[in-house]
């Protein structure tokens, strides 16, 4: 994979995505993922990674995942809700500010390393704003049929300027700019 922004503080959408275009299947089911991306597979995007700005629902999804470790290994984790859980879990930080404040936050905490957003919502937010600079999505050799897609119904149109495409094992790795 060439040019990963080390250094450079973008925003990065960041996502595995069937070939149908489901971000998650059914009941947002995303287990499927851990079948062709191990945790592992990509260290110098974890590397280019200072923080992720992640969605409330995929949040409560990667916790029921796996209970014992809601962390990523992203750097540090903010969760933008409108309502912080009473238990929240230890080295994740909940914004119930604006969109803009919560990227800029996170982005303060990557310490000039990639800001990371995942949850397609939240995605779309940021998208219509103009906050994203870079897609990263990695198309997982498999067709879900239904679940959660990669992006809501109402986006609009966004243009973006493909930079990079890699082959890693079953995995087609697919990256754009946003042009803005």
């Amino acid at each position: 994979m060439t040019d990963v922004g080390l250094g450079s503080g973008k925003v990065v959408v960041n996502r595995a995505m069937s070939l149908d275009g489901f971000i998650a299947g059914p009941d947002h089911a995303m287990d499927w993922v851990g079948e062709y991306l191990p945790p592992d597979a990509f260290p110098e995007i974890m590397a280019a990674t200072g923080a992720m700005l992640v969605g409330r629902n995929t949040y409560e999804v990667a916790r029921r995942m796996a209970p014992q470790d809601t962390t990523y290994d992203g750097g540090h984790q903010f969760v933008l809700t409108h309502e912080p859980p009473d238990d929240p879990a230890p080295g994740v930080t909940f914004l119930t500010c604006d969109l803009e404040e919560a990227v800029a936050t996170a982005r303060g905490a990557a310490d000039g390393r990639n800001l990371e957003v995942l949850g397609a919502d939240l995605a779309a937010q940021c998208l219509r704003r103009g906050l994203v600079d870079e897609i990263l999505v990695y198309v997982v050799p498999v067709l879900l049929g239904d679940g959660v897609r990669f992006s809501p119904p109402g986006l609009g149109r966004i243009d973006l300027e493909p930079f990079d495409n890699t082959q890693a094992g079953a995995v087609t790795v697919l990256r754009f700019r946003v042009r803005k």
